[in-house]
Order: structure tokens, then C-alpha cells, then sequence
């Protein structure tokens, strides 16, 4: 696996579009994050520990927050909107279904939290 860009470059426009702005609203809330690797996974990384990572896969593009606790962060806010689907580490959602710009500042801003400790 590659780069966030190279990821990018990959994808058709529809998941490119709702993948690149996850990003750049994570980057918004750290604008130290660098990309890199987490898990194997293309992601942002902060202070050398993954900060997210988006992907899409088979069925739905995957938010990996890398933190179960980040994801209950908004779980509340998630639970009646159409189209996401949550697991303990994960988010999943469609692009015609995009997750809510202020939930990915809070789930991006718990995880930074945590990293900082």
C-alpha cells in the first residue's frame, strides 16, 4: 500500500471525492498530520501513531479511526443517520450517504486527543 495521494489517485471520482474531503477535514483539525501508514493501511499519522485511515471497500468506504473509543465519541450523533453503519473500530458509509462534517471533526479530534494523551 501507498501513500493517502496514491490511494486517491486509484479511485473512481464519486469515492474519491468523499474520501478526499474525510481527509481534509482531518487535516483541519491537525494540520501536523502527516501521511503514512497505519496497519498497513494508507492513513494520516500524528506524532507517529495512525490517525485515520479511509478506504473503500467491496461493499462501503471503511473510516478507521484506530480507536473503538473514538468511534463511540459519535456514535450517538450516527445512529439515526441514513446509510452508516458502525463496528468497534469502524464506520462505514456511502458517498451518496456522507458522514456529517462536524462528526468527522469530533471522531478525527477524539482520536487526537487520545494521541496526545
Amino acid at each position: 500500500m501507498g501513500t493517502v495521494d496514491d490511494l486517491l489517485a486509484e479511485l473512481d471520482p464519486a469515492d474519491r471525492r468523499a474520501i478526499a474531503h474525510v481527509y481534509d477535514l482531518a487535516r483541519d483539525v491537525v494540520p501536523d498530520a502527516e501521511q503514512g501508514l497505519g496497519y498497513g493501511m494508507p492513513a494520516l499519522v500524528y506524532r507517529g501513531k495512525p490517525l485515520i485511515s479511509i478506504m473503500r471497500a467491496k461493499k462501503h468506504i471503511g473510516v478507521y479511526p484506530f480507536s473503538p473509543d473514538a468511534v463511540s465519541s459519535v456514535s450517538g450523533a450516527l445512529a439515526d443517520h441514513p446509510g452508516i453503519g458502525l463496528d468497534k473500530g469502524t464506520i462505514r458509509f456511502q458517498p451518496e450517504h456522507p458522514l456529517p462534517d462536524d462528526v468527522v471533526r469530533v471522531l478525527v479530534a477524539a482520536r487526537r486527543d487520545q494521541i496526545d494523551g
